[in-house]
This record gives C-alpha cells, sequence and structure tokens, in this order.
C-alpha cells in the first residue's frame, strides 16, 4: 500500500459498511469516506451484478455477506484483498494480512 504506484481500490461495500458501523457508533471514522477516495487518490470500485451473483455462491467459509462480497470482487477484478480477517484464508484470493 506504501508503494505510490500501487493502485488502491475501495469497494463500495467498505464504504456502506463504514457507513453503517458510525451509525450505529461501532465505528468512530470523522470526515467522509466517499471524499477520502478522492482524497488518497484511491480507486472507486463499483459493485456489479456479477460481484453480487459470484458472492452470493461462494462456499459458506464465512456468513459476513460484506466480506463475501469483497472476496468475490478481488476474485473477478485479480486484486488483492486487505485484511486482517483469517477466515479469508479459507478462499481463492490473494490476500494481504494486516
Amino acid at each position: 500500500m506504501a508503494d505510490p504506484k500501487a493502485m488502491i481500490h475501495v469497494s463500495a461495500a467498505s464504504i456502506w459498511e463504514i457507513s453503517i458501523k458510525v451509525r450505529l457508533a461501532r465505528l468512530d471514522f470523522a470526515g467522509d469516506p466517499v471524499e477520502e477516495i478522492t482524497a488518497n487518490g484511491f480507486f472507486e470500485l463499483p459493485i456489479t451484478a456479477q460481484h453480487a451473483h459470484v458472492a452470493g455462491r461462494l462456499p459458506r467459509h464465512h456468513d459476513d455477506p460484506f466480506d463475501r462480497l469483497l472476496i468475490a470482487q478481488a476474485q473477478l477484478e485479480s486484486l488483492v484483498l486487505i485484511s486482517h480477517d483469517a477466515v479469508f484464508n479459507s478462499y481463492d484470493v490473494s490476500l494481504l494480512p494486516i
């Protein structure tokens, strides 16, 4: 992520989840997460019907719908998923653990 040549994609699913957690007071996030995408030189990754279709067909190693969508997006778009959640190792996805 520190490589200035790296193209960092932020899924619309991540923004959705951040917004929900802020609203429920489960996450402290000052500012606008959508504006942060542009401000940091990241790229927005929209959710497509194909992403949703693949997410719905993934094996049930993990029940979090947001995470399953991120896995599907990483698979379909040939992206590396960044996460600390070890359950992602159960899927066929490139993973950068944090």
